[in-house]
């Protein structure tokens, strides 16, 4: 009976409490002027409308209903201001290291393994870590990357594309990226090995955005579990090459992998980077190449197996190519630099469809925009949609028109899938080669036509096609 009684007051409780730290919040916050908008249900906040409706509609219902500026929301447990348009982006951009820091959510945190310390790190990356990360990630320094991404490129079509008739095109592209950036930033080919690193990571990236409900048999719980997994077998991998390189000079100065490069970097002080700050670092180089690069192969693929006209402007592209080119000779900078057409249809798809939805900010101190303050401590997104499907910016937003990037292109801040300021993203020009690398592999070879004509888009951390996007594939010359 105690215990009974017990359980019906904790119940009663628990709604009163959440009910007064929601009061006080808001009365804490009733003396500024707040974006306009609602933070939905307390402690639940507007995630579930958020992942129910897309980002798209989600951010544009919003902007409709409360300010085309900037609104306020609640996502993931956060008190949160969405920004809007391209002043909206100029203005988070520009105000980098000044009014915003960088933010993780906790589910994507949790999932990585980030410890509080290296989250502190992440924010005061010394210069010399940050312009190395940049350096190795220049145009300069990837030309050397074009014939490997070629090689195997032509590798994994010959051995996952040209056997069949029917292919599904985004978990074939999630192969092919996540094996390049195994051997490019690892120099790990073993089929074995690779698979010890990406059945994990598979688990990590399906649960870094969901809701942090560590319970089994959930996507965070099943996050946690592989980023575990991913961050053990990359730590090995890190000491066993560090020993390689310390016993063998010769073999140091062979290296040519971004690993060994992180291995061999030191600072003024003659210190090299910790084993902890190189598995962070191919960590996020691994996120970012997987997911979001494997999408927007996929995607550019969709509309070339969509738009018939499009398609053949490439072929006619990619061919001109190919007629300079020996059985065995692999793609160079020149080849890639040639490929003018080719980089507008992805850059269209890119807009049309972007692999990333936007990015989180924390604000670091009391700041006005459009009228309304932002507190600090309050987290804020910036959303690719308000832009690129926003017809003041692009008209006929929903139509596939890759004249859109001839000439001076669109204006600034209007065409973010890279984001913008300090933090753009600083892989856009290895994304750039990988897309137009595995185009011309695919479009030399095979014309495409889509198994679903109308398969469904869902939204996860990126857009999926809800089938794995099937194609027909018809080799050229049958």
């Amino acid at each position: 009976m105690d215990s009974s009684l017990a359980y019906i007051v904790t119940l009663a409780v628990i709604p009163v409490s959440i009910a007064f730290i929601f009061l006080i919040r808001k009365r804490n916050s009733s003396s500024l002027t707040l974006p306009p908008g609602t933070s939905g249900w307390p402690m639940v906040g507007e995630s579930l409308q958020f992942a129910l409706l897309g980002p798209q509609k989600f951010v544009k219902d919003r902007m409709k209903k409360y300010s085309p500026d900037v609104f306020q929301t609640s996502l993931m447990g956060e008190k949160m201001a969405i920004f809007c348009g391209a002043q909206g982006n100029k203005f988070l951009f520009t105000n980098e290291n000044k009014l915003l820091t960088s933010w993780w959510p906790q589910s994507m945190k949790k999932a990585l393994l980030f410890p509080e310390f290296v989250e502190d790190s992440l924010k005061e990356v010394s210069a010399l870590k940050r312009s190395f990360m940049h350096d190795i990630l220049k145009p300069e320094a990837l030309k050397q990357y074009i014939p490997v991404m070629d090689a195997l490129a032509r590798e994994h079509i010959e051995q996952e594309w040209a056997p069949h008739k029917e292919v599904k095109v985004f978990p074939l592209s999630k192969k092919y990226t996540f094996d390049l950036a195994c051997r490019l930033f690892l120099s790990v080919m073993d089929p074995e090995h690779i698979k010890k690193l990406a059945d994990p990571f598979h688990l990590v990236t399906n649960g870094m955005f969901s809701v942090p409900i560590d319970l089994p048999g959930t996507a965070y719980n099943g996050a946690i579990k592989g980023g575990k997994m991913v961050r053990e077998e990359l730590l090995r991998v890190i000491r066993e090459r560090r020993k390689e390189l310390m016993e063998n000079k010769e073999t140091a100065a062979a290296c040519k992998d971004l690993l060994s490069r992180m291995l061999l970097v030191t600072d003024e002080d003659g210190q090299y980077l910790s084993e902890m700050e190189i598995s962070n670092n191919i960590i996020g180089l691994l996120v970012a190449s997987y997911e979001t690069t494997s999408t927007a192969v996929t995607f550019v693929l969709k509309h070339l197996a969509e738009l018939p006209h499009i398609y053949r402007e490439v072929l006619r592209e990619q061919m001109e190519i190919a007629k300079t080119k020996g059985p065995d000779d692999l793609l160079t900078w020149e080849d890639i630099e040639k490929m003018k057409y080719s980089w507008t249809v992805a850059r269209e798809s890119l807009r049309v469809t972007p692999p990333a939805q936007g990015a989180f900010r924390e604000s670091v101190a009391d700041f006005t925009y459009a009228g309304f303050t932002i507190p600090k401590g309050w987290k804020t997104f910036w959303t690719v949609h308000t832009t690129h499907k926003n017809p003041k910016y692009f008209p006929e937003p929903e139509k596939f028109d890759p004249s859109r990037f001839e000439g001076s292109g669109p204006a600034p801040y209007t065409f973010v899938p890279f984001g913008g300021g300090p933090r753009m993203c600083p892989g856009k020009e290895y994304a750039r080669l990988e897309v137009l690398v595995f185009m011309y592999r695919i479009v030399t070879q095979f014309q495409l036509k889509k198994a679903i004509p109308n398969e469904k888009i869902v939204y996860h951390a990126s857009p999926v096609p809800a089938n794995g996007l099937p194609v027909l594939l018809q080799p050229h010359g049958k």
